[in-house]
């Protein structure tokens, strides 16, 4: 095989093999979308894995998230512009996305697909909606932030050990 052609096969293999980490898996909706509703077990580490396999490593790390940029993923119809994972400094372990569209629409494209419904928590000018378990959808300028967090699982504490008093002689 010729010097050129060599090269030209493995310029394709390279641009093949980097288009296929760019593009969203058929898998997002799934995992990606359960995790939002609060439908499944949230790992940290699973997600953070997930993302940058998927979508190159995180832009940013900010707010105890790690941020991923999803370009041409959806969600319920919704176009998701950025997912976001918690690091460690947070006691709570969660995963967010960002939705291009106000919380309203965002709301009634999960009703229209899943049937999860919210309901508004507060009364505010910007009511927080959530929906249980515990998935809520918040307002983020024009656009929404739905995200699912849950406490940490904290190790069994170990109650301290016993001191006895020193064993006294026995008298006769």
């Amino acid at each position: 095989m010729g010097v050129r052609l060599r090269s030209l096969l493995v310029a394709v293999l390279l641009a093949a093999q980097a288009g296929l980490t760019h593009a969203v898996p058929t898998t997002f909706g799934t995992i990606v979308g359960n995790a939002l509703l609060c439908r499944d077990h949230t790992d940290n580490l699973y997600f953070y894995d997930y993302l940058t396999k998927f979508f190159q490593p995180a832009y940013k790390h900010e707010g105890g998230a790690f941020w991923f940029k999803t370009d041409g993923a959806t969600l319920w119809g919704i176009p998701i512009s950025e997912v976001m994972v918690s690091d460690d400094t947070s006691p709570y372990i969660f995963v967010g996305a960002v939705a291009a569209a106000p919380p309203e629409e965002l709301e009634k494209a999960i009703i229209a697909q899943v049937g999860v419904h919210y309901t508004k928590i507060d009364t505010s000018a910007f009511p927080v909606r959530e929906a249980k378990p515990a998935s809520r959808i918040v307002y983020f300028d024009t656009q929404s932030k739905i995200y699912c967090a849950k406490f940490k699982p904290m190790p069994p504490v170990q109650p301290p050990a016993v001191k006895l008093p020193p064993a006294r002689p026995r008298s006769k």
